[in-house]
């Protein structure tokens, strides 16, 4: 086992990879980021810079004692929405399964650095399926974060050394048609979490 199988525990809710491959070859997921506010954010930039072009021209014509240095936050918060969505579009997590190698290598990335877990198949004992207990997002508001949890249907392999080591989450479904897809491949037992 190269890697440590904790820094892959820190998923927040339902992760939702796509199968890019499943055949003879292995078996391979990508989750691509969140796209959806990274998309947003990305979109906010690109609206501000019509504000923040004028307002930094303005700046460098008249200057600190103008009246245009009065908007000196409309080009950095351009600048910080578009640093924020090009690091949520650059987030990608990858999980392949590959029977010729008789390896797992699951992986997460982002802008500033990469964490690998690479496990051969006999360092794995089973796969469990399993429902975990997700929290449903940051409070706001005043709401009471950290209350609010749900139940989760959750994929893991299990390892000689005693660790899991987390596949995915979602849909009970979605949950089994992967466990079927791993386990036509890795050929291990299953385990039950009540």
């Amino acid at each position: 086992m190269q890697g440590d199988p904790r820094h892959f525990e820190s998923f927040n809710s339902r992760l939702g990879f796509q199968i890019n491959q499943d055949d003879d070859q292995g078996l391979r997921w990508v989750w691509r980021g969140a796209r959806f506010p990274g998309f947003l954010c990305l979109g906010i930039a690109f609206a501000l810079l019509l504000l923040s072009v004028p307002v930094l021209r303005a700046i460098l014509i008249q200057g600190t004692g103008g009246t245009a240095a009065a908007l000196w936050y409309f080009p950095v918060m351009n600048l910080f929405l578009f640093c924020v969505a090009v690091f949520l579009l650059s987030l990608r997590r990858t999980i392949v399964i590959d029977p010729g190698l008789q390896r797992v290598i699951i992986s997460k990335r982002s802008l500033f650095r990469r964490i690998s877990l690479t496990l051969d198949f006999d360092e794995i004992i089973s796969l469990r399926l399993g429902t975990d207990m997700v929290y449903s997002g940051p409070g706001v508001a005043g709401s009471t974060m950290g209350q609010d949890r749900f139940p989760s249907a959750s994929l893991r392999l299990v390892l000689k050394e005693g660790d899991t080591v987390l596949l995915d989450r979602g849909s009970k479904t979605r949950i089994q048609a992967l466990h079927r897809s791993i386990n036509g491949i890795l050929k291990k037992p299953t385990s039950h979490d009540s």
